[in-house]
């Protein structure tokens, strides 16, 4: 190709206007092109080498063009409000006595003027989709939220957390050596009961029985039916919690923890350190010690096939595997006691009907994964409290198994604030690899940091969360880092950039430049919460990059826990907060002097 004809392509490109980019960007995929060169030379030319977006997210104009001036100052409004901590801390009372004195009516008004109508699209389906559709012509999507949630004071979450579940105190009998202070994590405790306690950016359930579970179901599957029917990909989150009662995730992760240790106790043996998926053990050594702890009959069965363990060894991947089919063959609470010297139950079994309510719970989340896959829909499975999460990852893992055989459909959430984040990720994405199934993962930062620190130094075990945010902001983009080069390697990952942070954008954008993904190849994502960094969103969106909003609805009434969080949240973010309210007040005061304070949004 000759020099000319090049230069011509490259500036064609990089002079193209934002909008006209955007419809290029949302409506062809950039293919190689074949070409002749100079002296009749064939051949074919890739333009995402050539591709470079730069989105700029101080320009006003652009990051507001989608709204109107009232907009501007509604959220110049709120965002003040949320800078006095007297507010904050008693928003909960203040909306409550406002309501009392001003009326429903005229409160619920008052509230769609400012925080509702800042961050809650609206009350139903139909009220919410003119500003989905608005959004959407700006190149930002939606993942709906129906943002509901029970109004419970502490006392009242305390008993519903702890009532008929015969929780009591764990008690560790193996050696510390192959335990160690792990496992207390998952020991319930009287002072965490309310799970919402220090929590301002997570919904919290609680379990009332299975009629309320199904109710939720009901919920989740109308916002993936909503969800789907879009041109583009669409999203929807949920949490596990909300399908069954906690108590199974809380014991299921300490099997799973224990299991995992006891691999790390062999390995140990052998001089082997570390859970990464390159430390291996004995098949040998395995069988030997299984075999003294009692595990005949089936259990031994594990090793009759020589394909499975052709080396000798098996490494941690292996290991999960294992456990996985030693989990359909025997009693789930199952686990090793070393200093005993047997195979004994960690709990006391369920009764029939705690069966029945665990095999529920499953079957609810098979009803979601085949809703999001008939509806073309992406689920994402939310993060939630660590001693939670192993029992949540690996059920989530299970489904990815069975509905991302082409496609990821069904996507884990990994919190980048704990210290086995990059651990975890790397761990999952190497199975996918193995099994020929499609990784899908959401990285956030996380929500749970204050009370997951409190509990830990409360019950003694290791505090699970970084010491700092440098460390956490390190350990973010070291995952993102992994998602991507998988991408780039078969294509068949998928990742959502979960943030509010705008170095984090802007270092994913730069890594996608570097790596040569386009954002028409649909393969990362951005998302952030509705009536928050509109300045990230619409100029990614604008520029072509696939990016949603996280759009809560509901009844004013009923979202005003969520409100109350949200509050919460904007004092937690000042410094980002701040830097929004400075490119606001820049685009209002853009207007005024330009005469354009009655503009409307337009492309």
């Amino acid at each position: 190709m000759g020099k000319k004809t090049r230069d011509l392509i490259i500036h064609a490109h990089l002079v193209t206007p934002v909008n006209k980019r955007q419809r290029i960007l949302t409506n062809q995929r950039m293919q190689p092109i074949a070409f002749q060169g100079e002296g009749g030379v064939c051949g074919s030319l890739d333009l995402r080498s050539f591709w470079t977006i730069s989105v700029d997210f101080e320009q006003t104009k652009e990051a507001y063009k989608s709204k109107n001036t009232l907009e501007l100052l509604r959220s110049l409004l709120v965002f003040k409000l949320c800078s006095y901590d007297f507010l904050v801390d008693k928003n909960r009372e203040v909306m409550a006595l406002g309501e009392k004195l001003l009326g429903v009516k005229v409160f619920e008004q008052l509230m769609k003027m400012t925080f509702y109508g800042q961050f809650v699209a609206g009350e139903d389906h139909e009220a919410i989709r003119p500003l989905i559709e608005k959004n959407r012509a700006f190149g930002v999507g939606a993942v709906l939220d129906y943002s509901i949630e029970e109004d419970l004071s502490q006392e009242e979450a305390d008993r519903k957390e702890r009532e008929k579940k015969k929780v009591c105190l764990i008690v560790l009998r193996l050696s510390d050596c192959f335990v160690g202070r792990r496992e207390r994590r998952s020991m319930a405790h009287r002072r965490f009961a309310d799970r919402r306690d220090r929590v301002t950016s997570a919904r919290t359930y609680f379990y009332a029985d299975e009629v309320k579970c199904d109710q939720h179901m009901e919920i989740f599957i109308k916002c993936i039916k909503a969800s789907g029917g879009n041109p583009e990909d669409g999203f929807s989150a949920i949490k596990m919690t909300a399908l069954g009662r906690p108590r199974f995730l809380l014991q299921f992760s300490e099997v799973l923890m224990k299991w995992t240790r006891f691999f790390g106790f062999l390995a140990a043996l052998q001089g082997e350190d570390g859970r990464e998926v390159s430390v291996h053990t004995s098949v040998s050594l395995l069988q030997a010690c299984l075999t003294k702890l009692g595990a005949g009959g089936d259990l031994h069965g594990w090793f009759s096939r020589e394909k499975r363990c052709p080396s000798g060894t098996i490494d941690m991947l292996d290991w999960k595997c294992l456990i996985d089919e030693r989990m359909r063959i025997s009693d789930l609470l199952v686990v090793p006691n070393l200093e005993e010297g047997r195979l004994e139950l960690l709990f006391s079994r369920f009764t029939e009907e705690e069966e029945r309510q665990m095999k529920r719970m499953l079957q609810r989340l098979d009803v979601l994964a085949k809703h999001a896959t008939e509806n073309s829909v992406r689920l994402m499975v939310d993060a939630e409290q660590t001693y939670f999460q192993p029992a949540i990852s690996r059920l989530t893992l299970e489904m990815q198994r069975i509905f991302n055989r082409d496609k990821p459909v069904i996507f884990n959430t990994y919190q980048c604030y704990l210290k086995d984040a990059y651990e975890n990720v790397s761990m999952d994405m190497e199975l996918s690899r193995r099994e020929g199934w499609c990784f899908g993962a959401k990285l956030v930062r996380g929500a749970y940091m204050h009370q997951e620190r409190s509990r830990a130094a409360k019950i003694g075990y290791e505090d699970p969360i970084n010491p700092d945010y440098e460390t956490t902001n390190h350990m973010y983009h070291r995952c993102l880092d992994c998602v991507l080069e998988e991408i780039v390697k078969n294509r068949k990952a998928n990742v959502m950039v979960a943030t509010h942070n705008i170095d984090t954008v802007k270092h994913t954008l730069q890594r996608m430049t570097e790596m040569g993904l386009a954002p028409t190849d649909r393969k990362v994502y951005f998302g952030q919460l509705l009536g928050m960094c509109d300045q990230i969103s619409f100029p990614l969106g604008q520029a072509g990059y696939p990016v949603y909003k996280y759009v809560p609805y509901g009844p004013v009434s009923e979202v005003l826990p969520y409100l109350s969080r949200r509050i919460q949240e904007n004092r937690a973010v000042l410094k980002g907060v701040h830097t929004e309210r400075e490119l606001l007040w820049k685009e209002f005061m853009r207007r005024l002097a330009n005469g354009e304070l009655l503009q409307r949004p337009s492309l």
